[in-house]
């Protein structure tokens, strides 16, 4: 892959079993904060599985889409956008009815001297739209970040390893589980809980921070020593996928990689193929904060695409100059300060 139009193509490639959970899945699908990293390139592969399914089914997308021409581009994939303000109100109660709802809606990074925005995106807001949204399925989108950090010898934390959150913006999100849950008991509404880290494409993410770094011949700090990874065009169907695993209480997927990743090893893989020694600071720390993905994938199988062929894709990316966007991961962040 050598440019976004590629990558976008790559990433909107439905599997035969998101084909089929799509055929059996009854009703439209809502993306609520489709203009975030992930959304527009989920609602693609939602429509490309409506498609290969043979299946009647719309797409929306709601949003603010205050800048650039995202809604159009979205518009002209065939999906049906709204540019709202979730937080008002009378603008979240005018959306339409739809049977399945991805809420992707949040606020991480600037959390840090805007606490109490944070707070209204991911916790406050989750009541509202559970109140809208009460006769459907809701798939939540949350974080590894609700788990403490974890000995890198355990394996990470399963869905049973009880929540304790470093810092607001992971105290906030495990709000957003908490408020959705409540209304779930309290409406008996199906819903999943989908806690997620790192996505990974060619434009973003651990890897590419990693690379940009070992190509730029800047220093690495690895303290955090090791991170689960995971292709977004895996995590966008995972997302998909889990509309029919909706429950009452909500069913909790760890969405990521099988592998505890080692990121003295993944800088020294891209060192190799871009022919540049990286440069280390620190020691890595004998915690980290990991998830155990093994319950997703039994559910969901393993992810499509290997580690090796996200670090070989970046490299080639990182290499040739690729397009990027400025969306750091903070990754290093160890007291949870976004």
């Amino acid at each position: 892959m050598k440019t976004v139009q590629e990558l976008e193509a790559k990433l909107a490639q439905p599997s035969e079993a998101l084909i089929n959970d799509m055929a059996n899945l009854e009703g439209d699908i809502m993306l609520l904060g489709i203009g975030g990293k992930m959304g527009p390139s989920l609602a693609r592969l939602a429509m490309n599985a409506i498609k290969e399914a043979g299946v009647d089914k719309k797409v929306y997308g709601a949003s603010r889409f205050s800048s650039g021409g995202l809604r159009e581009e979205l518009e002209g994939d065939g999906v049906k956008t709204f540019a709202v303000d979730l937080l008002d109100d009378e603008q979240l109660r005018g959306l339409p009815d739809v049977k399945n709802i991805i809420y992707m809606a949040g606020n991480k990074f600037g959390t840090t001297g805007n606490e109490h925005f944070t707070w209204a995106m991911n916790s406050y807001l989750p009541g509202r739209v559970a109140e809208k949204y009460r006769d459907s399925r809701i798939v939540v989108f949350s974080t590894g970040n609700v788990y403490p950090i974890t000995p890198v010898h355990q394996g990470g934390a399963t869905e049973s390893t009880p929540p304790a959150s470093v810092g607001e913006y992971g105290q906030s999100s495990l709000g957003r589980e908490r408020v959705f849950t409540y209304f779930s008991h309290k409406y008996n509404i199906p819903m999943a809980i989908y806690r997620l880290n790192y996505a990974i494409d060619m434009r973003y993410g651990v890897l590419l921070e990693i690379a940009k770094s070992v190509k730029a011949g800047k220093p690495i700090d690895i303290t955090m020593g090791h991170a689960n990874v995971i292709w977004q065009g895996d995590a966008n169907e995972i997302a998909i996928r889990c509309l029919n695993h909706c429950s009452t209480p909500p069913a909790v997927f760890n969405v990521t990689g099988p592998e505890t990743l080692s990121l003295r090893w993944v800088a020294n893989e891209f060192g190799s193929r871009l022919g540049v020694e990286p440069i280390f600071e620190g020691s890595e720390s004998d915690t980290a904060l990991l998830s155990n993905s093994s319950k997703a994938s039994q559910t969901f199988g393993y992810p499509k695409v290997s580690v090796l062929q996200m670090i070989d894709w970046i490299a080639e990316w990182v290499e040739a100059d690729g397009h990027t966007w400025n969306k750091p991961t903070h990754f290093q962040e160890r007291e949870g300060k976004f």
